[in-house]
């Protein structure tokens, strides 16, 4: 992808879709691969198939279940055969994680060398790229350092001058960032697509049945969450999927619109409430204890599970103070496997509700799922009307939502620093940004 999130060309230099949408059809390049052998449709389709058997499990394997055949047709010519139309389908096959691999070893567009912690990265030349050789190529380009490091650190090299870019911030780090009037002209915003918001890790407890996890999702204010963490421009919302994806049918809206927040919180309260007095009786059942065993107050604590970070801290004393006021305890997990919820925080790979709905799939064992949801998905993959598959898709986050298997923030905050100077650079909704981008010079 390049700099705007657009998919550019690589290993195949062009393609062409069928009017049915399930058949694409690609052009490779001419070229080698590392061991110096031909880039051809054999070995590009065993590599893709290799790649895509690594993928099983995962939930990058489920948004690509709908490819059905991957087909050498001439020298350098490979067909792609889809069970169904996807429109996004290039986006998916951009993904790093399908890169083709040769004898384990991938080419792109960059060579690396490492030094300590520092990998430099530079562009290969145009005759390695199985490009016409331009002479006038390594004016037009730089080498590009990079370097992981914790938050304050980068943000103190940028602050400093030593860093040019910093990327992949997350809401955890942002209250670090204390530029002054210059933050406004650095600090760049993803408009990221995803997924903001917490899994139910199990069903137990009060977590056992929807209308409780339906407590902790209605008793929310999601407005009060962005003002707690200062996100300015962040829109919250109560839906798993996207609005105005393709193929949203608008049958499914957000939730609790028309009930006012201290109405919703009553009703939670109430739930809780409730709850509380059923393990009470049953413990008092149990024992057969009359007096303070019965009748102490019923502590009733949930734990969450998020990252490190001053964000992730303010956003936890919210939801804390939020969910007190029906009753519930919230206290920080101190790991993700022992939680009862944890922070879902991921950017979406492409604009389908399919990659919403493959987060929460009961194969991945994340926590709560809906099995009615999972076969809506796949019934949806094999569906070749449009009208049909929406319908489907539709009906699928109707049923994971009725599962309240997620309790829904808003969008993923994705954010960079980067000087006014800096080219190659661009906000997306996939929060991807490219260093074959940020290597090249404007000419």
């Amino acid at each position: 992808m390049d700099k705007n999130g657009a998919v550019t060309p690589a290993i195949a230099d062009r393609w062409i879709v069928t009017d049915d949408g399930k058949s694409y059809i690609f052009r490779l390049r001419d070229g080698d691969w590392p061991d110096g052998s031909a880039i051809t449709a054999k070995t590009v389709r065993a590599g893709l198939q290799r790649t895509l058997r690594g993928l099983s499990g995962s939930a990058l394997g489920l948004d690509a279940a709908q490819i059905s055949d991957v087909r050498a047709m001439a020298e350098r010519v490979v067909e792609i055969r889809l069970s169904s139309p996807m429109p996004d389908f290039l986006q998916l096959l951009a993904q790093p994680e399908l890169a083709i691999r040769r004898k384990g070893a991938a080419f792109g567009p960059m060579s690396m060398s490492r030094k300590g912690s520092i990998a430099t990265l530079e562009l290969r030349s145009p005759d390695e790229m199985g490009l016409p050789i331009d002479d006038e190529w390594g004016e037009h380009n730089r080498p590009v350092e990079v370097q992981s490091l914790q938050a304050e650190e980068a943000i103190s090299r940028f602050k400093s001058g030593t860093a040019d870019i910093v990327l992949n911030g997350r809401l955890g780090a942002l209250p670090l960032i204390d530029m002054g009037p210059l933050s406004g002209s650095v600090l760049q915003l993803d408009p990221a697509l995803g997924l903001f918001g917490l899994q139910v890790k199990h069903d137990k407890g009060f977590l056992a049945e929807a209308e409780g996890r339906e407590a902790l999702s209605m008793a929310l204010d999601r407005d009060s969450l962005g003002n707690a963490v200062n996100i300015g421009g962040w829109t919250p919302t109560s839906r798993i999927v996207a609005a105005g994806l393709e193929g949203d049918l608008g049958t499914i809206g957000e939730r609790w619109t028309d009930v006012p927040i201290a109405q919703r919180r009553e009703e939670a309260a109430l739930r809780v409430a409730a709850w509380k007095a059923s393990i009470r009786s049953e413990l008092s059942g149990k024992t057969k204890r009359a007096g303070p065993a019965a009748s102490e107050p019923l502590l009733f604590r949930l734990t969450v599970w998020l990252p490190k970070g001053p964000g992730f801290d303010r956003l936890l004393v919210e939801l804390t103070r939020q969910y007190a006021e029906i009753g519930v305890k919230l206290e920080r997990a101190d790991n993700y496997k022992s939680a009862d919820l944890a922070l879902v925080d991921e950017v979406a790979r492409y604009a389908g509700a399919r990659w919403f709905l493959n987060q929460f799939n009961c194969k991945l064992k994340r926590g709560v799922c809906s099995p009615e949801a999972d076969k809506r998905v796949s019934e949806a993959i094999v569906a070749t009307d449009p009208v049909e598959r929406a319908a489907l898709l539709t009906e699928a986050e109707a049923e994971l939502t009725s599962s309240n298997a997620y309790i829904p923030f808003g969008a993923p905050i994705r954010w960079s620093l980067v000087r006014g100077s800096q080219t190659g650079f661009a906000t997306n909704r996939w929060a991807f940004h490219p260093l074959p981008e940020l290597a090249a010079l404007p000419k």
